[in-house]
């Protein structure tokens, strides 16, 4: 079953860099995975200490049983906790209806 995961991160003053350093290898290696449709990942322009990540994974049992234990995502997974200000958030979503458009037409 397709899932959304929309994930908040709210880091700690003065991390706001090294959030993006941590979070970039991930979200380069998991566009190879063969479960991945996509991912964005967005900064709060009134708050620059909070992230949001919006995931599409094509089965989320998968996502949670091997994605999650992925060797690229382990100095993520291990620094958050240092680093984050309130406990990640994660909501699950289920998609309806997706459109999309793109600049260079």
């Amino acid at each position: 079953m397709t899932i959304v995961m929309i994930v908040s991160n709210h880091v700690r003053d003065g991390h706001a860099d090294e959030y993006l350093q941590i979070v970039q290898p991930v979200l380069d290696a998991m566009r190879h995975e063969p479960t991945f449709l996509n991912t964005a990942l967005h900064q709060d322009p009134a708050d620059p200490t909070r992230f949001m990540l919006y995931e599409t994974w094509a089965d989320r049992d998968e996502f949670f049983q091997v994605q999650m234990k992925r060797a690229y995502r382990i100095a993520y997974e291990n620094r958050l906790p240092e680093i984050l200000r309130t406990p990640r958030e994660i909501r699950f979503w289920t998609p309806l209806r997706a459109d999309f458009t793109f600049l260079n037409r």
